[in-house]
């Protein structure tokens, strides 16, 4: 598969608005999680949530997309200058020319929920003004940022958990090779709602303090939202050394349990040696791992064993998701913003301290930010039922 070139970047979590104050963030090692007051949910944890995202006002044309999930995706598109880098791209290749690929595990699931609590006490219909297309499909998500950009490609939704805004890259790939398309809007967004912080402490995986991947003591998964973007292109014309690239993406399923991963981590493995065969790489060439890192004890031991398997002791890695929760469906695309401010700023993230490491897992997980000259950076993704997804992005060697 080619590589492409990345155009747009932009990410809005609780760690920040844009990549600014997501920068400053992960710089300052500062947390974003606080313990839940999201609406009347009673879950003793902490979450990763954004303020403000109820006061986004939706066009009038846009009205029957009007929940959460939907509006964090137009405060994200805000920052950035992320509108007028798609703008740009409009021009040099045309609306239909431009795709648009997305990923989110709940979609506006939250609007459903308010819907179910708001039935006529007497048929048990739901209100009218509850518009499913628009809301709680996974494919509102996309439809909706495809109208708010005035885009007129091909436009996708993938929702495969956790795996959802990685495996995004991956389509627009294809489509782009196919020759179907010249340039794509790819991302994910997921927002707070009841069923997933219920969902998530009827399986005993939520963590009553900020989570702690690789902790020794972890306990579970802090649960965030976010809206992260990207906008790909085709390479036309001689490559920009300074620029940042989608240089590889590898997928892979495994199938081992709908909730529990790979106890060896066959299916992140396979992923991330995909992921070099498609870039052309050797696990020499990364010089830092976004790891998926939830903070759960099965899933950070399985992904230590697939890292040691594939690049050894040595390569430096670490999990985000300790700063802004697991944000689900949008994790994939928010950790890939954040490889890519690691590239352009010469750094690798630590996030917040979280005490002693487990020395039971060998890999070199860091555990202050370290600055560097970074030229490829690996992103892992890997959602229940055994869905993974590894990027590599970089500069080209």
């Amino acid at each position: 598969m080619s590589i492409l070139m990345i155009s747009g970047v932009t990410a809005t979590s609780c760690i920040g608005r844009g990549l600014e104050q997501t920068l400053a963030a992960l710089h300052g090692r500062r947390g974003g999680l606080a313990p839940c007051v999201f609406r009347d949910v009673v879950v003793d944890t902490w979450v990763g949530e954004v303020a403000g995202v109820d006061d986004e006002k939706m066009d009038a044309d846009l009205h029957d997309f009007n929940c959460r999930n939907n509006r964090l995706a137009q405060l994200a598109l805000s920052q950035d200058g992320f509108t007028d880098a798609v703008e740009v791209a409009v021009g040099r290749w045309g609306r239909r020319r431009v795709g648009v690929f997305l990923g989110t595990s709940t979609a506006g699931m939250l609007r459903t929920e308010w819907a179910f609590r708001h039935r006529d006490a007497v048929n048990g219909q739901l209100p009218a003004e509850f518009v499913y297309a628009g809301t709680h499909s996974p494919y509102s998500l996309t439809e909706f940022v495809r109208r708010k950009l005035g885009l007129a490609g091909p436009a996708v939704a993938v929702s495969s958990a956790c795996s959802s805004s990685a495996k995004v890259f991956a389509s627009a790939q294809r489509m782009i090779d196919c020759g179907l398309i010249d340039a794509a809007v790819v991302g994910g967004v997921d927002s707070l709602c009841a069923t997933t912080l219920y969902g998530f402490e009827s399986l005993g995986l939520l963590a009553k303090e900020p989570c702690r991947p690789f902790n020794g003591d972890r306990a579970g998964i802090s649960i965030g939202e976010a809206a992260a973007y990207m906008l790909v292109e085709r390479v036309t014309g001689p490559q920009d050394r300074e620029a940042v690239w989608l240089l590889g993406v590898g997928e892979s399923s495994d199938a081992y349990h709908m909730s529990s991963p790979h106890p060896e981590g066959l299916g992140a493995r396979l992923a991330m040696e995909r992921a070099l065969v498609s870039a052309g790489l050797g696990p020499e060439h990364i010089d830092y791992i976004n790891l998926h890192g939830t903070g759960t004890v099965a899933n950070d031991a399985a992904e230590a064993i697939a890292i040691a398997n594939v690049f050894g002791t040595a390569t430096p890695c670490s999990s985000t998701k300790g700063a802004t929760g697991h944000t689900l469906g949008a994790a994939g695309a928010l950790e890939a913003a954040i490889c890519v401010l690691s590239i352009q700023n010469g750094f690798m993230p630590s996030g917040p301290y979280t005490g002693p490491r487990d020395h039971a897992m060998e890999i070199n997980y860091i555990s202050q930010n370290q600055g560097a000259a970074i030229s490829t950076v690996l992103s892992n993704s890997f959602g229940f039922g055994g869905s993974n997804c590894s990027l590599i992005f970089g500069r080209p060697i």
